[in-house]
């Protein structure tokens, strides 16, 4: 029984990962990615330019002006880390993923 729930836990786990697209980053821009949904979150790494991210979900946060416009949603692009959605080109202004929980 055991190793039909681990196999279970396996299959979800690829069902997420292959669900997450890929964005590209504002070409020309290093974005801070920071352990939660606003400015007042700790940097905890910097994107370099050209990078690609997944956006797993979104969440409302700090209002940012980027280069695709102003808006508070942040993306969640890794187990605690979050960039703010004007410097990620999703061809959207609004919501492109489910909001974190």
């Amino acid at each position: 029984m055991l190793a039909g729930l681990t196999g279970a836990f396996l299959m979800v786990g690829a069902a997420t990962a292959q669900a997450a697209t890929t964005y590209p980053v504002a070409p020309g821009y290093q974005v801070n990615v920071r352990s939660g949904p606003g400015t007042n979150y700790s940097i905890v790494r910097v994107l370099p330019e050209g990078s690609r991210v997944p956006i797993y979900c979104q969440s409302p946060g700090t209002t940012v002006t980027g280069p695709y416009g102003t808006s508070n949603i942040w993306d969640n692009i890794s187990n605690g880390q979050y960039i703010s959605d004007t410097y990620v080109n999703t061809g959207s202004d609004g919501y492109v993923a489910s909001r974190c929980a």
